[in-house]
């Protein structure tokens, strides 16, 4: 699902990304929003944990570059909830020994490295614009997964963590509204 979001409940991470760099739940191929297409419960489970360390590198990111106390606080969510999810997700794999990946991915590396080089409120739009990116493209795949996973465990764990993903998006596009932009790309 989300190559990078591990969103509020994942295995241990952080992730999002902007427009070239974005990174989330979805597999190759699959389009977000009403056009998700399910992905095997391992692969779900792999792209989440994935996401959920970019989610968590970037907050980390995020509450030493902001400018902005509303984006800080934001980035500090980010490292709380998906630090949780990451560790609930982790042990889920181990039980169903699914490797899950330990470092950031290379979209979500360029991501990191773009932002960052930015700083003040160059830094809080670039990084309020990945995570509605992020947040849109996870809560699509979290709730194709919660419906219509194989896996009962897998299911029940992303519909379990899909409201907090339904929650970080509300709050990434409060943020968003607040350091000035406008809109963002899907």
């Amino acid at each position: 699902m989300r190559q990078v979001l591990f969103a509020a409940v994942v295995a241990a991470a952080v992730a999002a990304a902007p427009a070239a760099a974005q990174t989330s739940y979805h597999s190759k191929g699959t389009k977000g929003a009403k056009g998700t297409k399910p992905v095997s419960d391992q692969t779900f489970v792999a792209k989440a944990a994935e996401g959920g360390l970019a989610e968590v590198e970037l907050g980390k990111l995020a509450t030493e570059k902001a400018a902005s106390d509303q984006v800080k606080k934001f980035g500090q969510r980010m490292v709380d909830d998906h630090g949780k999810a990451n560790d609930e997700l982790k042990g889920l794999a181990q039980t169903k020994s699914i490797t899950i990946p330990s470092d950031l991915n290379t979209k979500d590396k360029a991501l990191r490295d773009r932002l960052s080089k930015l700083s003040g409120e160059a830094f809080d739009r670039a990084y309020m614009q990945a995570m509605v990116r992020d947040h849109r493209k996870d809560v699509n795949e979290f709730r194709t997964e919660s419906q219509s996973g194989k896996d009962a465990e897998v299911k029940s764990w992303a519909g379990k963590t899909l409201p907090t993903l339904e929650e970080h998006l509300k709050l990434a596009e409060d943020a968003n509204r607040a350091v000035g932009t406008s809109g963002v790309k899907k």
